[in-house]
């Protein structure tokens, strides 16, 4: 068994929950799990517990909340009595505490709320840190695929997270990465307190891997493949302390644990993300 190396979250989001990826991520070193109350049809923490309940005591343990069964499938809300109900069944659902608990994409409820999108963050911020108080879970934080609406509305009224996880990775957007930024500088947040997440943009065998080599991102890159290039880049598309990653395959875990050894070349990460912003730029309004 590797040392435990907390860089690498293993990622449950596509993952078939079985028990020899957990004792695989355990071998490497990977000692967080991030999973979902919604994953797996929302039967994510039951399947987890069931099939490796004497496992979970070795991991830090992430899940997020804020989507629900509803009539036409998954819906999303920031209701304070749903939320901490959606703790409280993940922690019997788990069979313990989790470490972590992330307010999920609350962008999708916030656009509906307005011009009440402030208070309602509020009021779910609000209602995790309670959660954590009560002792339902360790810490809390906020998960956002789109961190721009969330930046407009955080003041000192705003509660703060404990952790912030953005997308990250080559295929993040130049808004994304920039509001990921600031709003990481807004909440004072930094290490490991920030958190990469789809650093593939959904998986190694999109075309796009085969068409681009990340290895120019590195000073070492010759070492290491084109998708160990493109996990280590991640770590500085925004800047995080550590990345979630979905697999079913340890081999594949493995991979990119050893993609950690390689060197980044900041200034071309610099210049990739100044040909983002002016590709932005230049699209029509």
């Amino acid at each position: 068994m590797r040392r435990a190396d907390s860089r690498v979250v293993l990622g449950l989001h596509r993952s078939r929950h079985e028990r020899r990826l957990l004792t695989g991520a355990l071998d490497l070193g990977v000692t967080t799990l991030d999973t979902s109350s919604n994953y797996l049809g929302f039967r994510a923490h039951e399947v987890l517990a069931r099939t490796a309940g004497d496992l979970l005591p070795k991991f830090r343990v992430s899940t997020k909340v804020g989507y629900f069964p509803g009539p036409d499938g998954a819906e999303h809300s920031l209701d304070p009595v749903r939320l901490r109900a959606a703790v409280e069944q993940a922690a019997k659902d788990l069979g313990r505490e989790p470490d972590l608990v992330f307010l999920h994409n609350p962008e999708h409820s916030l656009r509906e709320a307005a011009p009440h999108n402030q208070y309602a963050l509020v009021q779910a911020c609000a209602t995790l840190d309670a959660v954590v108080a009560k002792g339902l879970c360790a810490a809390w934080g906020v998960a956002t695929w789109d961190p721009l609406p969330l930046l407009s509305l955080i003041d000192t009224t705003v509660p703060r997270p404990a952790v912030l996880m953005v997308h990250a990775g080559l295929l993040a957007r130049a808004r994304t990465l920039d509001a990921a930024d600031a709003l990481t500088e807004a909440w004072g947040l930094e290490g490991d307190k920030v958190w990469g997440m789809s650093p593939f943009g959904g998986s190694t065998r999109t075309p796009v891997w085969d068409r681009i080599d990340p290895r120019v991102f590195l000073r070492d890159g010759s070492r290491l493949s084109r998708v160990q290039a493109a996990f280590r880049a991640a770590y500085h598309l925004p800047r995080v302390g550590c990345v979630a990653v979905g697999t079913d395959e340890p081999a594949h875990l493995g991979e990119l644990v050893g993609a950690l050894a390689g060197r980044v070349d900041e200034r071309t990460v610099q210049e990739y993300r100044s040909l983002l912003r002016d590709r932005y730029r230049s699209q029509p309004a």
